[in-house]
């Protein structure tokens, strides 16, 4: 499989992207996008892989194990953050939704099951990274120290047209003291501008260890899988406000998301001090444009 997913390229059956740990050539990461039409549901075996579902727009009804859960959802990735459901390995979903949605099903090997979980998305904590133009919100939904797991770590990133996020560039590729081995998936979408769909660009690029190369553009729908190797920035275009969902999950005994900074570009964290984060987040406020 190619690092870098058009939209529609590993669609199959109502996933409008699917990447296991077997396509994407790696251990523990997977991310399916589930498009279900007006009442239409979806039944899924979790296998050996937790997973925490999300709203990408719509609102759905989901059972785990015959256990019921109402994700209230949003309207788009934009609206605020999603309630988000946890469903362990070896569990049997159900998901259905009345009026029609997409949604996350983020995923990663592991090999202790742990019980079904909701997330109100009132208790997502919402966080204001950087300042100035590396100004971003992140929604740390599935990360440490929220949303229970035993692999896997998730997150969303909303970047202002014309802003950088993943940046300074950093890299999770090393079991090492300050840094865990994590493979990682972005997801993107790109909100619309008056003449259509909107663009952003990734860069990804390698060290010592590891050698990879990307720098691509990115619309709706596109993925980009990083297995190592420094990422960043994440550019928003000017004018086209960006998200990104990423789904982590590596071999360590401790799950944990510790990265190291490129040291070429670390600097720029202390310029970040004397500047305001930018006036137009956080999305979901009734002021945001």
């Amino acid at each position: 499989m190619s690092l870098v997913l058009r939209a529609g390229e590993a669609a199959t059956g109502p996933y409008a992207l699917e990447v296991t740990p077997e396509s994407a050539g790696w251990e523990h990461s997977g991310l399916r996008i589930l498009v279900l039409a007006p009442g239409q549901s979806e039944q899924i075996e979790t296998g050996d892989s937790e997973h925490m579902v999300l709203s990408l727009g719509g609102a759905a009804e989901l059972t785990v194990d015959g256990e019921s859960f109402t994700l209230l959802g949003r309207t788009g990735v934009f609206d605020g953050p999603s309630d988000v459901v946890y469903a362990p390995r070896d569990a049997h979903v159900s998901i259905s939704s009345a009026a029609g949605g997409r949604f996350a099903l983020a995923s990663a090997r592991c090999g202790n099951r742990l019980a079904p979980a909701y997330l109100p998305a009132g208790d997502v904590p919402v966080e204001m990274r950087g300042a100035g133009q590396a100004s971003r919100q992140v929604n740390n939904f599935g990360v440490p120290g929220m949303l229970e797991a035993d692999r896997l770590i998730a997150c969303e990133v909303l970047t202002p047209g014309g802003n950088w996020s993943s940046y300074p560039p950093h890299k999770h590729d090393q079991e090492r003291d300050g840094e865990t081995r994590l493979e990682e998936i972005y997801y993107f979408e790109v909100a619309d501008g008056p003449a259509g769909p909107g663009i952003g660009f990734q860069r990804v690029y390698g060290h010592a260890d590891a050698d990879i190369d990307i720098s691509a553009e990115v619309r709706s729908g596109d993925a980009v899988l990083i297995p190592h190797g420094w990422h960043g920035p994440s550019m928003a275009a000017p004018g086209y406000d960006l998200y990104y969902l990423n789904v982590m999950a590596g071999p360590g005994e401790e799950r944990a998301w510790l990265i190291c900074d490129d040291p070429a570009h670390a600097w720029v964290r202390d310029t970040w001090a004397d500047q305001a984060v930018d006036p137009r987040l956080p999305f979901g406020k009734e002021e945001h444009s």
